[in-house]
């Protein structure tokens, strides 16, 4: 990464101080950002790295190698071997999304995304919307896997949105769900918005926004349920909460309340959540098409352990 030097030479006024207190001081930045240069080695004092709690001596060269800082938003290039294209038309494409891949670049972010592995393979994606969500018509959370379409035109981009907007794309989850729903068939109609008391959850809100999942239990395993879902809204996190309000949630969802032994037993490191089928009407022909995805083998393992009995 390209870095800035920035050279000072040390007097009784930064004698004895903290490597990390100096630095803030010298280059007007925080305190934890000069005490993480320090621990990259980002920091020398006549050549020698220091850490963050070093003292300073009275005379000496301190140099800075400033590293640059990184636009959150910015599109990193970067495959994702483990993406595979489901679908390749004129006006999309579609894919099968791992777990641990963001929709799009987004602040506190630092891992792979979609539209980054997508420009690595040479995809020209929609430049509509924001710069930073180039194609995104809708998006699946980083711990969930499964079907997701991109916009590769612009005309692309305005039918694929407004068929999401307008809720005429069929969306079809399978989750495996704690215990046994009751009843085994039906709707959960109850508004969803942010959580009062956490940051980056949600939660059922009475002045949320209007959410409805429809649901069928496919099969009771006795610990847990596998779910077939039909999304009728698309919010945030809206498979994870609802659930999750019903005393179901998704097996290994520790943020929404999980059993974490039954997670361990199952193998689980992210709740059991994927995006089974999608199916929209085609932009260029017009025509009803649908793209399916198997369960990846985290997910298969946790489903054959309930089937085997192994826990």
């Amino acid at each position: 990464m390209p870095e800035q030097v920035a050279d000072f030479s040390l007097g009784p006024e930064t004698a004895g101080k903290r490597a990390d207190a100096a630095v803030a001081q010298l280059l007007g930045v925080s305190r934890s950002t000069a005490a993480s240069w320090c621990a990259d080695g980002h920091v020398t004092v006549n050549g020698r790295a220091v850490g963050k709690s070093d003292r300073l001596p009275e005379l000496g060269e301190l140099q800075v190698s400033r590293p640059e800082e990184r636009d959150p938003l910015a599109i990193v290039v970067e495959d994702v071997e483990e993406l595979k294209v489901l679908g390749d038309e004129d006006d999309f494409v579609v894919i099968d999304k791992p777990v641990g891949v963001a929709a799009h670049p987004s602040p506190g972010w630092v891992g792979p995304t979609v539209v980054g592995a997508l420009a690595a393979r040479g995809y020209r994606i929609s430049t509509s919307g924001a710069a930073e969500r180039a194609g995104i018509v809708h998006r699946l959370d980083v711990g969930t896997s499964g079907v997701m379409v991109v916009a590769k035109t612009e005309h692309g981009y305005t039918l694929l949105k407004r068929a999401f907007k307008e809720r005429t794309v069929d969306k079809v989850y399978h989750a495996l769900v704690q215990g046994l729903p009751d009843p085994l068939e039906g709707t959960i109609d109850a508004p969803i918005g942010r959580h009062p008391g956490y940051d980056w959850r949600f939660a059922v809100v009475e002045d949320g926004r209007h959410s409805v999942t429809h649901y069928e239990v496919l099969e009771a395993f006795g610990r847990a349920s596998l779910v077939e879902v039909h999304l009728e809204t698309g919010r945030t996190h809206q498979i994870r909460v609802h659930f999750s309000a019903l005393r179901h949630p998704c097996a290994g969802d520790l943020t929404y309340g999980a059993d974490p032994k039954l997670a361990a037993d199952l193998g689980l490191t992210r709740q059991w959540l994927h995006a089974k089928k999608l199916g929209f009407t085609h932009p260029g022909t017009g025509k009803w098409v649908e793209y399916e995805s198997d369960y990846p083998a985290d997910l298969a393992y946790a489903l054959d352990a309930l089937a085997e009995h192994r826990v």
